[in-house]
């Protein structure tokens, strides 16, 4: 039996890509395992959305080269986002590569292993979920339609392609079957789900099947897109207590100049108005957003207003990017670049701003009980980690719950806990009880 190690690189879509691929290679007889060192195979699923991202990715390809060198009969496979656009460069630059594949060509993937036989039906229902059993990543739709000046998505992943409700659906009941507690829609538009598909905006009756099938305890889609955004959603989340008050929105700025050079479709009086209604409708929503800057003719003026509105708005959660300039992309050939230093520069006052809120936010719930889902426990620190609904695994805040004796029955559980401190981004906190049966090992 041929032992295989994948690297994921890049977001969570191409984490569910690498689990269908894993699974695709575990019926036809192969071993996944962790360690690359070990195994006959690496694959490297890359990312190519910035620069950073494909250096990453290079130096992912290269480190598995050396591997290679001590082993002659070892193979790198290199797939994903970076050899789809670059397959031709890739090909001719690292010739030790063994095979070069883009975005879920799992087929050609098994092909070189020698496997032709391809299993074409459930694709997704035989993944092998590489998150912990608790909660997966469910992706809904791929590509995207939009033309954002700055993104090489679409040239990567091409046009938005809805799945449909009924094999989401079949899936999350899969997902459901193995323990998962806390699903996590992702695509690159969520907003769009289902037009190109079913001819109109599905997004909501998908979240409401979900959700009366009551396989879940906490529904998380991600990747929201402001433009037709649908405020039923919003409204939802009342009536169904698993869709949880979470809103992932990727706005990139607030700016009318930048938001125009940037080809979106929002302005700064649309932005504000929705954020006012989501609030007003849903008061203990957690906010979070994603922030571009040093776009090409992004001024001091637009910064300074995107400062004011991030202080006003108050984001529970939120990411930034400084801008990569990518070939193919509306803005590669703008002009009045911004400096990449200025580009940082501003990043990092951003991220300074968004502490200061965070803190203040976070203090906010000192001596309030939280409900959290139990992550793991690190023996290192002695403590339980967890997130409230207001956190995506990996990308947001996370609870500390000091215990100095592991109890695995607690993982992937959902207890109250009574926050006693904070900081910019860790609540800290103490177990009140936790479910009968389970042994109390908090401190």
């Amino acid at each position: 039996m041929k032992k295989v190690h994948i690297t994921t690189l890049g977001c969570f879509k191409n984490q569910v890509d690498s689990d269908v691929l894993s699974g695709q290679l575990i019926n036809k007889d192969f071993q996944i395992i962790e360690n690359p060192d070990e195994a006959d195979v690496i694959i490297l699923n890359t990312c190519g959305f910035i620069e950073d991202a494909k250096k990453e990715s290079i130096d992912a390809i290269f480190e598995a080269i050396e591997l290679k060198k001590n082993d002659s009969n070892k193979k790198v496979i290199v797939s994903g986002c970076l050899s789809q656009r670059y397959k031709k460069e890739l090909k001719k630059e690292i010739k030790e590569i063994d095979g070069i594949f883009g975005t879920e060509d799992y087929k050609g993937i098994l092909s070189v292993l020698g496997k032709n036989d391809f299993q074409v039906d459930n694709l997704y229902n035989i993944r092998n979920i590489s998150t912990p059993q608790h909660y997966a990543y469910l992706k809904i739709s791929e590509g995207c339609n939009h033309k954002c000046s700055f993104c090489a998505i679409p040239l990567i992943r091409g046009k938005h392609k809805s799945r449909t409700i009924e094999d989401i659906l079949e899936e999350a009941e899969m997902l459901a079957n193995k323990g998962v507690k806390e699903l996590i829609l992702v695509s690159q538009d969520t907003s769009y789900y289902g037009k190109d598909y079913y001819g109109k905006q599905k997004i909501v009756e998908l979240l409401v099947k979900l959700a009366e099938k009551d396989l879940f305890q906490w529904i998380r889609p991600l990747y929201w897109y402001p433009t037709n955004f649908p405020f039923e959603y919003i409204e939802m989340m009342s009536e169904f207590p698993s869709l949880i008050p979470y809103l992932d929105m990727p706005i990139q700025h607030v700016s009318n100049n930048v938001l125009k050079k940037m080809n979106r479709a929002e302005t700064t009086e649309s932005i504000i108005s929705l954020y006012s209604k989501i609030r007003n409708k849903q008061p203990e929503i957690s906010l979070r957003t994603t922030i571009i800057l040093g776009h090409p003719g992004e001024t001091e003026f637009d910064f300074d207003e995107l400062k004011r509105f991030i202080r006003d708005i108050k984001f529970n959660r939120l990411g930034t990017f400084s801008y990569s300039d990518e070939e193919g992309t509306g803005a590669y050939n703008l002009n009045n670049k911004v400096e990449q230093s200025v580009a940082i520069e501003r990043k990092n006052i951003i991220m300074e701003i968004q502490q200061e809120i965070s803190q203040n936010l976070n203090e906010q719930l000192i001596n309030s009980t939280q409900n959290v889902l139990v992550d793991r426990y690190d023996d290192e620190n002695q403590c339980y980690v967890g997130r409230t609904f207001r956190d995506t695994p990996e990308i947001d805040n996370e609870v500390i719950i000091n215990s100095n004796t592991s109890n695995l029955e607690l993982i992937g559980n959902i207890f109250p806990v009574k926050i006693n401190d904070a900081s910019e981004y860790e609540l800290y906190g103490e177990f009140i009880h936790v479910k009968k049966g389970v042994k109390n090992e908090y401190c």
